[in-house]
């Protein structure tokens, strides 16, 4: 989600960081919620370099904390070890419409948060899934008093998101500072 060679039009829903077997399959740090996104048609794979090209997914199945893929033509497990480092990406097209205050992640990270008195508290660097809810890890700008805040993302602590403004409203917990 932080590549610096993130195209306009695609959302990244994964990273190979491994081999899995001796018959190609690969194993993916996934930033998706569902396998669904492995169906999708227009996969492209970015490599390390940069260049991208498409690859067609044959299969995804969970497999502990990530994914485990099986890539067309990518058939032995020296073809598989040479992707890892390589992102996955999906033409943003693809992605179903989302319910009223609900967002992509991608589009949350790097937002400017401010308090309702107009505060600036940093930018969304990472977002971490719980069982509860999400957490929003909002890094500080220099010579604040602490380094990172983790922000619930629950309706009374985030007021408003301006996804085209780039900016999050948040009423900050007692004590959370």
């Amino acid at each position: 989600m932080k590549s610096s060679n993130r195209p306009d039009d695609l959302i990244q829903i994964g990273r190979i960081v491994g081999a899995h077997g001796i018959q190609g399959a690969v194993r993916v740090h996934s930033f998706a919620e569902s396998l669904d996104c492995y169906a999708l048609s227009g996969i492209e794979i970015i490599d390390t370099a940069g260049r991208r090209s498409r690859c067609e997914v044959l299969w995804a199945k969970a497999h502990k904390k990530g994914v485990r893929l099986a890539i067309k033509d990518v058939i032995t497990r020296d073809q598989a070890e040479s992707l890892v480092g390589c992102e996955l990406w999906i033409p943003r097209g693809s992605l179903p419409p989302l319910d009223e205050d609900t967002h992509y992640w991608v589009d949350l990270i790097d937002m400017a948060v401010f308090t309702t008195d107009g505060q600036h508290l940093g930018r969304i660097a990472d977002i971490i899934a719980t069982g509860a809810n999400d957490v929003y890890v909002v890094e500080t700008p220099k010579g604040y008093p602490v380094q990172e805040i983790l922000l619930p993302a629950i309706a009374s602590v985030v007021l408003q998101v301006d996804e085209a403004g780039r900016k999050m409203i948040v009423e900050l917990p007692e004590g959370l500072i």
